[in-house]
């Protein structure tokens, strides 16, 4: 049976659908297979993420409304084996697509992989619910910013009303130069304010936004190590933590934050 874990937030830009893409990656170089779904029908960005948009032929709401079957829909990653994307919908249409239809179609794949990614539509309307519903564990995403941190505890609240079996949180686009320099909230006051466990810290890094520009993964060792953490700790219940600040201490990183400042 799958472990079914969707990826939320309370609002959108915070980064969750490249989280849940590049998490993704690192579950099926560890050798699970892995589907990533995108349930942010009309609004949804998963297949540009993975650079497979071009390879989309049916979608999930194909899926619900009978056109195909689940396997048909899915979409096999060139690059990393054991990675598929059951794609969304452009278009929302007038077909009402509910929890209930959306934990039907991912019963039908639950036999076939060992991890399916739940890419949630940000905020709390009924994409939210949608996406929770088929859910068995949740992550929290959140930048350290206070107006993502007080969106995501309304999220929070609601995914309390679930019976869910765990909910963690993943701090996004943490910048270790303003976190050496006291001009950022530090990891600890984050997860103090959101009360969940911490399953990760991601930094803020200009190969992440370039890949999402083009479609497609990153290619950038600090980031690709605070990944393989992240899903080490998912995975085996581990606590290991990238240090987004230690470049940025000493000597070397105060001349390192300071040059960062006038580029």
């Amino acid at each position: 049976m799958a472990r079914k874990i969707v990826l939320t937030s309370g609002k959108g830009g915070v980064g969750k659908t490249t989280i849940c893409a590049n998490l993704g990656v690192q579950l099926a170089s560890l050798g699970f297979r892995t589907v990533l779904v995108d349930v942010d029908i009309g609004l949804n960005n998963l297949d540009v993420v993975m650079g497979l948009e071009k390879q989309v032929v049916f979608d999930i709401t194909d899926v619900i409304m009978g056109k195909c079957r689940a396997k048909q829909a899915l979409v096999e990653d060139s690059k990393f084996q054991n990675l598929f994307l059951l794609p969304s919908s452009h278009y929302g249409g007038k077909t009402k697509i509910l929890g209930e239809h959306v934990r039907s179609v991912l019963n039908m794949l639950d036999s076939s992989f060992d991890y399916i990614l739940i890419d949630c539509p940000a905020g709390v309307d009924a994409g939210f619910h949608r996406a929770v519903f088929s859910a068995n564990e949740a992550i929290v995403v959140v930048t350290p910013h206070l107006s993502s941190l007080r969106d995501a505890n309304k999220v929070i609240g609601l995914l309390n009303e679930y019976d869910l079996t765990s909910k963690g949180l993943v701090i996004n686009r943490m910048r270790g130069d303003l976190l050496a320099s006291g001009e950022m909230l530090k990891v600890e006051d984050v997860v103090r304010a959101m009360h969940l466990p911490l399953y990760g810290v991601i930094p803020e890094d200009d190969a992440i936004s370039s890949a999402c520009s083009i479609g497609g993964y990153l290619n950038s060792v600090d980031s690709a190590r605070a990944f393989s953490l992240l899903c080490e700790n998912i995975h085996t219940g581990t606590k290991k933590i990238y240090d987004c600040e230690m470049k940025y201490r000493g000597f070397m990183g105060y001349l390192r934050r300071n040059i960062k400042k006038r580029v």
